[in-house]
This record gives C-alpha cells, structure tokens and sequence, in this order.
C-alpha cells in the first residue's frame, strides 16, 4: 500500500501490516451463520434493564464500573481486582501487547486463528511467528508450540477453543505453555467457553503469566455493544489498567453486560440449542458426504474443496451467510450452527445449492 501524495508517511509496522477488513454490511434480514454471533439476540432482561436504568443524565455523564465490577466478578468467581473491562476482546488483545511486548519483540500465534492476534502484534512492531494446526485434522499443535517457545518469547496467543477450526487444547495443555513461557504473557481467549466448557480461570492464581479474556459478543448476544473482560493477578491488572483509556467502555455495554449474566437459564438454554443445532448440522454433512472438522464451539469447519466460494455466494442468494475461510484453510467455509430451527434451513438451502 502506497502513501498517497502528500499525505504523512506512517510509522513501517502499519505500512506492512495487512488489513482486517470483514464484511460490515448487508447482513440485515439474512440467516447470519457468518460471524458467530448468538443468532437470536441477547436475553429480554437485557432490555428491560436498559430501559429501567438508562436516563438522559446517565448518558451525560462519563461511565462509572465499580459497581458493575463487583457483580460480574462474583459472577465469574474472581475478585474485583483481578478483571478488566475492555472494549471488547480486541481491546483485550491490544492492552495486553501494549503493556508487555516491545518493538521487534517475539510473539506466537497459531495458524489459523483470531486475525487480531497478528494484527496488533505487527502493529506494535513485534516479531510474529505462526505455529500451524496440524493439517490432518487441524488438533492444537501442543508439542510444536511447545518446541517454539524460546527465552525471547514475549507473548504466546491462544484461543481456546479455536477460531476458525474448533478445535480446543485441555487446561493440562494450558499448564504445560504456562510453564514453559514462564516469562511471556500468555493470552486464554475463551470467547467460546461456553460451548466447550472448560476455563483457565481457575489457574491464574498459580500462574503469575496468564491471562484470560472472555467476550459478551457470542453467547450474551451483545456484540453490538463491544464488551469484554481480561482477568489476570492482581498486580497484572493495575499494569494494565495503566496503558488503558480510562472511559473506552461505555455506560449501556456495562449495564446490559450486568443484566445478561443474571439471566443463566437463557444462556444455558441458547447453549444447549447451539449444541443440538452442531449435531444436527454435522449429521446432515455427514448424509451429504461433505467432511467438516469436529468443533468444541458454536460453529463447524467445512470442507467443499474446489467450489467453497461458489457455494458462499449461492446460499447469500439464497438469505443464508457463511464465512469463506479458504484462504487460510483451502477449500473450507465456516458455519455458525445457530437454533435448530436455523440448521435445518441452512442445511435445506445447502441441500438446494448441492
């Protein structure tokens, strides 16, 4: 990308960078199976408590988060101190490097996976290395990770389970990288615990290097209003707390986020559907002769070969989104697996396409 002319040249970590660009429109009135959102919408006590609580004098005012703080840490069994509010995970992500990982730095991803990862690593002006998903059935690379670990790590970035393939690594996995990269941030993005069901949380007390992110963006339903959290050692947190805006959380994303952790028969509920909704999916696959990677989260890896994109653009015709992802997995599409109701379609419209 080249500088338009008279334009200012900027820094040379963003002129390498490659841009995230997705899709941010045309989205309204479809099936969206595409970015792995909750595809019926946040918990109705999340609006009735919006309307209860937000005024025109609270919109005024800049956003207080120590009350709120308080009731979403019981929520997730740590102390107040030991979590972040972030503006979503991505903020997570940004915090994180910006606080402990230097110019030229060496950071480890895994490949494929959450694109921010990478993105804020380079921008930052880090040494990023790739570790690949082993190709036969894209399991997490423990043993490779493993031997990629060296002194000069500065942060290691693992999403678990993974996004796009689905696949998890366990918490005796997590414990093996925690002590290996004893002296790099290490960064559990659980964006999609709730469909896999086990968490590092319990961990970061024995482990002064870990850090755990968690999104309101998936299962709450609340992606519009970008809210996350990070939990780490106390002493973590003030660190963090230091090089992060004081307001980049707003008032609603707190409040709705406080009314949507009390409702746990909705989330529990809307789990157990998406979880039905991925064996009915896989099974349906399995009927067409279409393989797929097994998943541990709300949407399911699969595998079209050749015609993948053809088949993206016949089911957006037909009122149906899935995400393209062949260009880090060749031939493959990702589809959220949604309600039962909404597999059924999904897999009617493929049935069409096919």
């Amino acid at each position: 990308m080249t500088t338009e002319p008279g334009c200012l040249r900027p820094r040379g970590a963003l002129q390498r960078l490659a841009p995230y660009s997705p899709p941010t429109a045309g989205r309204e009135g479809k099936l969206r199976l595409d970015f792995n959102e909750n595809t019926v919408g946040c918990s109705p006590r999340v609006l009735r408590g919006l309307r209860r609580s937000l005024t025109r004098e609270r919109l005024a005012v800049y956003p207080e988060y120590g009350e709120a703080r308080v009731r979403l840490a019981a929520f997730f069994g740590v102390a107040p101190e030991e979590m972040l509010f972030t503006n979503g995970t991505d903020e997570a992500i940004q915090i994180l490097i910006n606080t402990y990982v230097d110019d030229r730095d060496r950071v480890l991803v895994l490949a494929p996976s959450y694109a921010m990862y990478r993105f804020y690593a380079e921008l930052a002006g880090a040494s990023v290395a790739g570790v690949p998903y082993r190709p036969a059935d894209l399991s997490f690379p423990l043993e490779e990770l493993l031997e990629a670990i060296t002194p000069q790590t500065r942060a290691v970035l693992v999403a678990n389970p993974n996004n796009p393939t689905g696949t998890a690594v366990d918490l005796e996995g997590l414990r093996r990288i925690l002590e290996m990269a004893g002296s790099a941030a290490v960064l559990v993005d659980e964006a999609y615990f709730e469909f896999y069901g086990a968490t590092a949380l319990g961990m970061i007390r024995g482990h002064p290097n870990l850090f755990v992110s968690r999104t309101f963006s998936k299962v709450y339903g609340l992606a519009g209003l970008r809210l996350g959290c990070l939990f780490s050692q106390a002493g973590n947190i003030t660190w963090l707390h230091k090089g992060q805006s004081p307001y980049s959380v707003n008032a609603p994303a707190v409040i709705c986020a406080g009314e949507a952790v009390e409702d746990r028969e909705y989330i529990q509920s809307y789990v157990a559907e998406a979880l039905e909704s991925r064996r009915l999916v896989c099974r349906g696959l399995d009927r067409l002769g279409i393989g797929y990677y097994p998943s541990a989260a709300n949407f399911v890896l699969v595998r079209f070969g050749d015609r993948a994109v053809q088949i993206r653009d016949r089911l957006r015709e037909k009122g149906v989104l899935v995400r393209d992802r062949s260009y880090e997995v060749p031939g493959c599409l990702r589809v959220t697996v949604g309600k039962k109701t909404q597999a059924r379609r999904f897999l009617a419209a493929l049935r069409e396409v096919l």
